[in-house]
């Protein structure tokens, strides 16, 4: 599994319906609210094999309120 962070900006007032249908579709291994230019930050485990973009289109991006997201891919240090 490849650890992704994305951060994500809502439509204003979409938050925490966001929030709530990333939970409900338990794509998340964490998913916190920030300040700044991003509304959210989720961490993510994209199944091996998957590729990380296509995973997320098809399992996030149609989440209604989503605006924009920026994903940070993850790679062992030492």
């Amino acid at each position: 599994m490849q650890c992704v962070f994305v951060q994500i900006r809502c439509r204003p007032g979409t938050a925490y319906k966001v929030a709530e249908e990333i939970v409900l579709r338990e794509l998340q291994s964490e998913l916190y609210s920030t300040s700044g230019d991003f509304d959210l930050l989720m961490k993510l485990y994209i199944p091996k094999g998957q590729d990380v973009g296509k995973y997320i289109n098809d399992h996030l991006l149609d989440i209604d309120g989503i605006e924009r997201t920026l994903t940070t891919l993850t790679f062992r240090a030492f």
